[in-house]
């Protein structure tokens, strides 16, 4: 089934006179279930697809779905009606509240949602367990390292059980081992729960955890290849 599925978009931002063609043209499917990675130079339209799919921007031509709803000219709160239920997302900086410690982060969409005190205790300690961060959810963000603060946003994205995870450079901030440990989680929470996640990334240590390989540049999908390694060979490429 077709988590994304985007047909002919073109974004363009304009300054004064001065116009950016930041998508050419783009057409693209993302399957239930893909771990797929967005890769390309500076300035080749990868985040900005990453918006589009994300409901954060509309496409200036062409149409967008998400599971299957045209998100292309929702207006602003039908886009965060959508971002709210279907979409979680994983930032560069992790975008933590620092006065909250880790299981409140996590349990804030859960608030916002509507979920009862029952519910959001048995989730976001589900959720704390599965990132490995059961003894450190009555930590502040500043007493967390790294590599932790990034799992919490990933535990916090997943919170709502959206079918669809957008993670922007999610180990950019990250030295080597805990950003192999942050796409290890990811890679695994997204074999035993199916969800799907597209992360944009630079960092040839990431690309290489992914199903899928999707290149841009210049605004255009010049690339777009599955890898050939099995899920079990996927889970030992950082070792």
């Amino acid at each position: 089934m077709e988590v994304v599925k985007i047909e002919n978009a073109t974004r363009i931002y304009q300054i004064g006179k001065l116009e950016t063609q930041a998508l050419r043209g783009v057409n693209l499917s993302i399957e239930s279930g893909d771990f797929t990675a967005l890769v390309g130079p500076s300035g080749s339209g990868k985040t900005t697809l990453l918006q589009l799919i994300g409901c954060l921007d509309q496409p200036t031509s062409g149409r967008v779905f998400i599971n299957g709803k045209d998100v292309s000219r929702l207006n602003r709160n039908q886009r965060a009606d959508m971002r709210r239920g279907a979409i979680g997302f994983i930032f560069q900086f992790f975008a933590l509240i620092p006065t909250l410690t880790a299981y409140e982060n996590i349990e804030m969409p859960l608030l916002l949602n509507g979920h009862s005190a029952a519910e959001r205790r048995q989730r976001v300690g589900d959720l704390l367990a599965a990132v490995g961060l059961t003894e450190r959810g009555h930590q502040r963000p500043d007493q967390l390292s790294g590599g932790e603060q990034q799992r919490v946003a990933v535990a916090r994205a997943l919170a709502t059980k959206p079918a669809l995870i957008l993670a922007d450079e999610p180990t950019a901030n990250l030295d080597t081992a805990n950003g192999k440990q942050v796409m290890e989680t990811m890679l695994r929470i997204n074999q035993e729960t199916g969800v799907t996640f597209v992360f944009a990334t630079h960092d040839p240590r990431v690309i290489q955890y992914a199903r899928r390989v999707i290149t841009l540049q210049d605004g255009l999908i010049v690339e777009n290849h599955a890898a050939q390694k099995t899920d079990e060979e996927l889970v030992g490429v950082g070792a």
